[in-house]
C-alpha cells in the first residue's frame, strides 16, 4: 500500500512538470484560432469598406446636379459666401476687413471628392472679375497618397499690380497695409505641403469647410435671422403674458363688482 501511494505521488509530480508544455501549446492553438478569425473580419471590414465606397461614389454622382442647383440659387443672393463665413463661429475670425471686400466678388464654393471618394477631395472658389486678382478659380487640392502621406497643391493667386500678400489690397493706401501674410485668408491658399513630407497633414479651416459649411452654408447664411427670430417669439410671449394678466385683472374687477351687488342687496 505504501509502495502504491509512492508511485501515485510520482505520477502526479510528473503531470505537472508536463502542463506547462501542455499549456503553452494550447495557447499557440488558441491564438491561432483567434488570428484566424481576426483575418475573417478583416475580410468582411475590407468588402463592407469597398461597399460603402461603391455607395458614397454613386449619391456623390446623384448630388452633383443638386449642387449645381443650390449654387445656381445663391448667385442671386448678394454676399451669400460672404454672409455664412461671417456667421460661421470659426470662419468669421478668418476674414479681414480687406478680405471681406473681395469675397463680395465671390459667386460660388464647390467640395468635390475624387472620383473614387478614398483619394481625396478639392475645394474651389470661383469669382467674378474683381480688381484683386486675374483669377476667376481659386482650387486647393487634397490627395491622400498610398504611403499615408498627403500631397497639397493650389492655385498660385495672380495678383493684380498694386495687390496681393501681405496686403492684399492697393498698396498705395495708406492704413490698410497687413504686417503679416498669415492675416489674409488668401494666404491659405499659399499653405501647401510637398508630398514627400511625411508629417499628418491637418487642415482644419479645410475640414470645416468640407465637413460643416458645404452640407448645409444655409444654416450660417440664416444665423443672424434666427436669432432674431427667436427673439421675437420671446416678445410675442411677453405680450400674450400681458394678455393674460389684463383677462386675469378683468376677472378679478367682475368679482368686486358682484361682491359690491351683493352687499347693495343685502342693505
Amino acid at each position: 500500500m505504501v509502495a502504491d501511494k509512492g508511485k501515485k505521488l510520482k505520477v502526479a509530480d510528473n503531470n505537472e512538470e508536463e502542463n506547462p508544455e501542455q499549456i503553452d501549446g494550447e495557447l499557440v492553438l488558441s491564438i491561432e484560432k483567434l488570428q484566424e478569425i481576426q483575418d475573417e473580419l478583416e475580410k468582411i471590414n475590407e468588402k463592407a469598406s469597398d461597399e460603402v465606397l461603391a455607395v458614397e461614389q454613386k449619391y456623390n454622382e446623384i448630388r452633383k446636379p443638386v449642387y449645381d442647383k443650390r449654387n445656381e440659387i445663391i448667385k442671386s443672393i448678394p454676399d451669400f459666401w460672404l454672409t455664412a463665413f461671417l456667421s460661421h463661429p470659426a470662419l468669421n475670425e478668418l476674414l479681414t476687413e480687406e478680405d471681406q471686400k473681395i469675397f463680395k466678388h465671390l459667386n460660388s464654393l464647390e467640395v468635390e471628392d475624387s472620383k473614387d471618394v478614398k483619394s481625396g477631395y478639392s475645394i474651389t472658389f470661383n469669382f467674378n472679375p474683381n480688381p484683386y486678382f486675374e483669377d476667376t478659380k481659386l482650387t486647393k487640392t487634397f490627395t491622400f497618397l498610398d504611403e499615408g502621406t498627403t500631397k497639397v497643391t493650389s492655385t498660385s493667386i495672380k495678383w493684380k499690380e498694386g495687390m496681393g500678400i501681405p496686403n492684399g489690397v492697393n498698396n498705395d493706401r495708406k492704413g490698410n497695409k497687413r504686417t503679416h501674410a498669415d492675416e489674409s485668408f488668401f494666404s491659405w491658399f499659399s499653405e501647401i505641403q510637398q508630398k514627400d513630407s511625411m508629417d499628418e497633414i491637418h487642415d482644419e479651416i479645410a475640414e470645416i469647410i468640407k465637413e460643416d459649411l458645404w452640407p448645409n452654408p444655409l444654416n450660417y447664411f440664416n444665423n443672424e435671422a434666427d436669432e432674431e427670430d427667436f427673439e421675437g417669439e420671446g416678445d410675442d410671449d411677453d405680450d400674450e403674458g400681458k394678455g393674460d394678466d389684463s383677462d386675469d385683472d378683468d376677472d378679478e374687477q367682475d368679482d368686486e363688482d358682484d361682491d359690491d351687488g351683493g352687499d347693495e342687496e343685502d342693505n
